[in-house]
């Protein structure tokens, strides 16, 4: 990636940041209009979409081969109901829509990222404010901050051990003598 295209999109990141237009609201409906226009686009149950996986994961030339297969048989085009042209270009949409697929993941792990980076600084923030308040508080006129410092306390869970419940550790149980094992019965002898 250049460097002008990490300023670039740095650039529309923060511009996008600070654009009230831009709104997590407004994103979501975005989607969802975008969502109504993907053909084929359904939620499939794990289970269809596992039954699906193993037949839509083909080899590229073994499609191919096929639709040649097609192309040279006007009986193999009539059992499998397609054209070769037909098959040819669902297998091209096929790949472009892949194209998308793979971008609305590199979307998606962006907008995790910058979740997570609004997440720390909010709770890096809120750290700093307990950090300081629990300092404040010993002094009579921050008292108003008390409460604050109680609730906080009371959810913070960083600086925390936690409780082990008390549980006394339980002797093993005994293990069963093994059974005497029969002896083993004599091989007969072989006659030679």
């Amino acid at each position: 990636m250049s460097q002008g295209n990490v300023v670039s999109q740095k650039n529309a990141a923060t511009a996008a940041a600070t654009d009230p237009a831009v709104t997590p609201e407004s994103v979501v409906e975005q989607l969802r209009a975008l969502r109504a226009q993907i053909p084929n686009y359904a939620q499939l149950p794990v289970s269809t979409a596992q039954e699906l996986r193993s037949v839509s994961s083909v080899h590229p030339e073994f499609a191919q081969a096929a639709i040649h297969a097609v192309s040279a048989s006007p009986t193999v085009q009539a059992t499998v109901g397609q054209s070769a042209d037909d098959l040819q270009t669902a297998a091209e949409m096929a790949d472009r829509w892949t194209m998308v697929r793979d971008e609305l993941k590199v979307t998606l792990e962006g907008v995790a990222s910058a979740v997570l980076t609004m997440k720390h600084s909010i709770g890096f923030s809120a750290l700093l404010t307990y950090t300081v308040c629990k300092k404040l508080v010993k002094s009579p006129e921050h008292a108003g901050l008390l409460p604050h410092v109680a609730l906080m306390r009371k959810t913070n869970r960083f600086g925390r051990t936690r409780k082990s419940s008390s549980q006394q550790p339980q002797a093993p149980a005994p293990t069963p003598e093994p059974a005497p094992s029969p002896a083993p019965n004599p091989a007969p002898a072989s006659h030679i």
